[in-house]
């Protein structure tokens, strides 16, 4: 069972696609019978995942955080393949800064992160919509953007963004008459895709893989979800949903700030985390 945008001959456009969760889920419509294009910043891994799926595929360099590259993402899908049945707005990069420092590498990971997804909702939505065919956005978010960890504040604050647009994009969706596009937020677990290879030669054995993230999101997508929020080998979707809990709590209850990793708290947490 699939959602009915993945169905033969129809068209997935990929941001982020040439490694990683993008290039799994690539190969999944690609099984599906669907036609795919690829968009990723690297040309040179482009063509290496182009060759890696055969198939019907098409690539197209693409700086997301780029409005005019966007749009001509868009303007070249259309020429090739007519037609866009799955947006998968999936790009995305880390290194970003704490709350004041760094503030380059907040501008580079909100160019990509944010308002890649802000700049592909902005050129594709309203096409999808005008099609009026079966057709879904997936928008790939973070559970830092939900629970929220010190570190990197940037990397957090354009998770949490996406997950914001990407609630209001399927309140949107649902209230137009006759509207046949989808919204879908994919929350990967711990997953080993290239950010996390640079520092990790092999998989850790907590990981889950692109291709099982891809599974998942299909599964959830065919169920009808708009959060697809993925365990890993050692986050069950009961633990996801006790952090979740705790870190609503803070603004309800008026604790610290990111109170789970306060030292203060620190017994309360794990308390509450053994309970059901």
């Amino acid at each position: 069972m699939n959602h009915p945008a993945i169905a033969k001959g129809r068209v997935a456009v990929v941001t982020g696609g040439a490694s990683g969760i993008g290039l799994a889920a690539a190969g999944r419509f690609l099984e599906a019978g669907m036609r795919v294009c690829l968009a990723d910043r690297d040309g040179e891994m482009l063509d290496v995942a182009k060759s890696s799926l055969g198939g019907d595929v098409i690539t197209v360099v693409t700086n997301v955080a780029d409005l005019t590259e966007v749009q001509r993402l868009k303007e070249t899908v259309l020429d090739v393949f007519g037609e866009v049945a799955i947006l998968m707005n999936n790009a995305g990069t880390g290194g970003g800064g704490g709350s004041f420092s760094n503030l380059e590498g907040w501008q580079r990971v909100l160019g990509v992160n944010l308002w890649g997804v802000i700049h592909g909702l902005q050129t594709f939505t309203e096409t999808m919509i005008e099609q009026a065919r079966p057709c879904a956005i997936i928008n790939t978010g973070s559970k830092q953007g939900i629970t929220n960890p010190p570190g990197d504040a940037a990397y957090n604050v354009s998770k949490a963004g996406i997950r914001t647009v990407s609630e209001h994009l399927a309140h949107e969706l649902r209230n137009i008459e006759g509207c046949q596009v989808s919204a879908h937020l994919l929350v990967p677990g711990f997953t080993y895709t290239g950010m996390v290879k640079r520092h990790v030669s092999e998989k850790p054995a907590a990981a889950w893989t692109s291709e099982q993230v891809a599974d998942a999101l299909l599964h959830a997508m065919a169920l009808g979800d708009f959060y697809v929020i993925c365990p890993d080998n050692d986050v069950t979707p009961e633990m996801d949903q006790r952090r979740i809990q705790w870190n609503t709590d803070d603004l309800i209850l008026n604790r610290p700030a990111l109170s789970r990793w306060h030292p203060e708290f620190e017994r309360a947490f794990g308390d509450f985390m053994k309970t059901r």
